[in-house]
């Protein structure tokens, strides 16, 4: 009896190969790194990019006009 048949009719899950056929998906041989990893990090940091645009255009806005409206401190270019 074959080891795969062994395997389906004692409900065990099929056996994990060795091989290292897995290599189409990298971006360089020698970079260990797939292109779902690749893809992953890109969504990641334009992510993070937006965040940060979001984030510099609220500091500007509080230091500009929320700030000095509230009184916690006067602009130089308005001297």
């Amino acid at each position: 009896m074959g080891e795969a048949r062994r395997r389906s009719q004692q409900g065990l899950p099929p056996k994990k190969s060795n091989n290292k056929s897995d290599d189409s998906s990298k971006i360089l041989p020698l970079i260990p790194i797939t292109d779902d990893q690749r893809e992953k990090f890109f969504a990641i940091t334009k992510t993070g990019s937006w965040i940060g645009i979001f984030l510099l255009i609220v500091f500007w806005v509080v230091v500009r006009f929320i700030g000095p409206w509230a009184g916690w401190w006067t602009p130089a270019d308005t001297y």
